[in-house]
């Protein structure tokens, strides 16, 4: 198997979904230690890398590191409410794409 260069290459689970109406919450479910440790290194994955990707402000972004679990959980106010005009993905479940596609460190 070719090395994972994404992090849904090397995660067992990338996803997301709503926190309320006006959150989203993203979780990396990691295989391993070692994949914890690349994700969760916070020269790797921190608020301004989230920022970036989502066009929030880092400011708003929380991030929760569960290293007993292999977990790193990601939460940012949603973009547009839950439910209203513009919403295009009520659930949020689609949210977790630019995350899962992110590339991984060399």
């Amino acid at each position: 198997m070719p090395d994972p260069r994404t992090i849904a290459e090397l995660a067992l689970e990338v996803r997301s979904k709503n926190a309320g109406p006006f959150w989203v919450t993203m979780e990396l479910f990691m295989r391993d230690a070692a994949g914890y440790a690349q994700v969760a290194d916070p020269d790797y994955l921190n608020p301004t890398v989230i920022a970036r990707l989502y066009g929030v402000p880092a400011d708003t972004i929380q991030m929760f590191r569960l290293p007993s679990l292999n977990v790193v959980k990601i939460s940012f106010p949603r973009p547009v409410s839950q439910g209203s005009l513009r919403d295009r993905d009520i659930h949020a479940g689609q949210h977790h794409v630019p995350l899962a596609l992110h590339p991984l460190p060399h």
